[in-house]
């Protein structure tokens, strides 16, 4: 579907109001919506930097990581791509350091394969553009003092015949290369599992799965309660299938659902400034055949820069490769929308609560893009064979806007209007979300929670 024709979703969790407002139970000091990988990582940074404070996550799944965190490419990205000063560049660049450094410590399974962006002779100056940022970065905040001769981001500018004695598998065709030794591969769940124990562990956190966000509002600190000195937010939850749900303070609340990050502040948004979210569906594809006998690093095609350009939208049908050494390309994008856009229906967002999951009905894989698929990565590898594509996974990437760069967004929002009871939505948080969600956990708690507490007791 093209852009053009997609409707965002501006959906508000419990716009029925089948959900009435309860007044508290129980009271946390942190609460995360959503385990994702984000999730977690905030979550586990929480219980690591507050170990007396109590800590819950609720995930609407059995297990963490259904959605977007366990579909995407398990690629940990150098930092290459997004404008310099970004969420996205400085917390991918401290991430993959926080990245590597967990995969040591805890033996994380993970590879350092090293990443080849392949350029055509029109496409020469992209690849010549990204080298000069790469050069030009410098270190992120909350990064380990380092020598003057230290690169943030190591990366080589090398000829197409240098790129083919690399991998001999590339297209006569390819003159320009960039050469990124810091992109790696990891186990992603692995990963995932890891940042579980240790919030499992820790004295005060609690991961409590199966249960589900249905109502959110600011805690009225006048109701007659046992509560009523507190400040936070009043989150009611039901888990599996119960009736009735239960009502609990969060004194912070940080909203990491994912593809549902926009429900909680649309629902205490009016209508007129309600946030969109759109959803970017990206297939993938395993492959066994001619072609790529000699592959052993991750090879990326440039993004399109031309009409119908998508270099903030997607990184191109790319090779990457798993700890096992299978090959697999992808993701390419597919804008998808809601079930209710009509042909009659020309309104621009949909409203509709009920379509909030509706992308779950698109994740079941199909050979309907493998041509397409087959014709992108014949441009960079022309040995494969079509008749080695088969329909491997499909994810999901929560968009914010249909083109042009969106970085990641961090909302904060208070439970009295100005500065108490805070709550903190991470939206967009796509690619490359994975290789950054230790440094979001970081920038959260650190740089926006922590500092929060500071001006509060002052």
């Amino acid at each position: 579907m093209a852009a053009t024709n997609v409707r965002g979703l501006v959906a508000a969790l419990n716009a029925t109001g089948c959900f009435k407002y309860k007044s508290p139970d129980a009271v946390v000091d942190f609460l995360v919506v959503g385990g994702g990988v984000v999730g977690l990582a905030v979550a586990q940074r929480l219980s690591e930097r507050f170990p007396t404070k109590s800590t819950y996550l609720v995930e609407r799944h059995s297990r963490a990581g259904e959605e977007t965190s366990s579909r995407n490419s398990e690629v940990v990205h150098a930092g290459l791509y997004y404008p310099p000063q970004s969420l996205k560049t400085r917390l991918c660049l401290r991430g993959r350091h926080l990245m590597y450094e967990r995969c040591d410590k805890y033996n994380i399974p993970y590879r350092k394969t090293g990443k080849l962006v392949v350029a055509h002779e029109h496409q020469r100056a992209y690849v010549e553009n990204l080298f000069a940022k790469a050069r030009q970065l410098s270190w992120p905040k909350h990064s380990p003092p380092r020598g003057a001769e230290d690169q943030v981001l190591p990366v080589s500018l090398i000829s197409g015949a240098q790129a083919r004695e690399l991998e001999p598998d590339l297209s006569p065709d390819i003159t320009a290369a960039l050469w990124s030794p810091e992109t790696g591969i990891v186990d992603s769940h692995s990963f995932m599992e890891s940042l579980e124990k240790d919030i499992s562990e820790s004295e005060g956190g609690e991961l409590v799965f199966s249960t589900r966000v249905v109502r959110v509002d600011p805690y009225k600190s006048k109701e007659t309660s046992r509560l009523s000195s507190e400040e936070g937010w009043v989150v009611q939850t039901v888990t599996e299938n119960a009736e009735h749900g239960d009502s609990l303070l969060a004194r912070t609340l940080i909203n990491a659902s994912g593809l549902s990050a926009n429900l909680i502040p649309n629902s205490l948004l009016p209508e007129a400034s309600r946030i969109p979210m759109f959803f970017g569906r990206g297939s993938y594809a395993a492959y066994s055949g001619p072609g790529i006998s000699r592959v052993s690093r991750l090879i990326y095609p440039c993004p399109e820069t031309g009409p119908n350009k998508h270099a903030f939208q997607s990184l191109g049908t790319h090779l990457t490769l798993d700890l096992q050494g299978k090959v697999r390309f992808g993701p390419d994008l597919e804008w998808i929308s809601s079930p209710s856009q009509a042909a009659a229906d020309a309104s621009e967002y949909d409203l509709n609560e009920e379509n909030a999951d509706f992308w779950r009905k698109h994740l079941t894989p199909s050979d309907s893009r493998l041509e397409e698929m087959h014709r992108a990565v014949t441009e960079y590898l022309p040995g494969v064979s079509f008749e080695g594509f088969r329909p491997d996974y499909v994810g999901i990437r929560p968009k914010l806007v249909l083109s042009g760069f969106q970085d990641f967004t961090i909302r904060k929002d208070y439970a009295d209007g100005s500065r108490r009871g805070l709550m903190v939505s991470l939206m967009g948080i796509e690619s490359p979300g994975l290789t950054s969600s230790l440094a979001i956990a970081e920038h959260v708690v650190d740089d926006v929670i922590e500092l929060e507490h500071i001006h509060i007791s002052q």
